[in-house]
């Protein structure tokens, strides 16, 4: 790599930096994002668990299938 490539190269990632600087704030400390998403992940996957067991009583007051649950919801196996 060139010294000129390297120059562009550090070019576009301090613009990367200052983008995302923007999105952040200026002040944004890595460690309390990081620790706000694993708050959010938590509450995601609470939740998530929370209504599998509802779909699952659903099924079971159906007679049918979590699967076809999922399926008359038109929900993916991701969600």
């Amino acid at each position: 790599m060139s010294a000129q490539q390297k120059q562009a190269r550090l070019a576009a990632l301090q613009q990367e930096v200052a983008e995302l600087q923007s999105i952040l704030g200026e002040n944004a400390n890595a460690n309390d994002i990081v620790s706000e998403h694993i708050t959010l992940l938590h509450r995601y996957n609470e939740a998530k668990d929370a209504t599998q067991i509802l779909i699952g009583k659903l099924a079971m007051h159906r007679g049918t299938t979590i699967r076809e649950i999922h399926d008359d919801y038109g929900l993916t196996t991701d969600d």
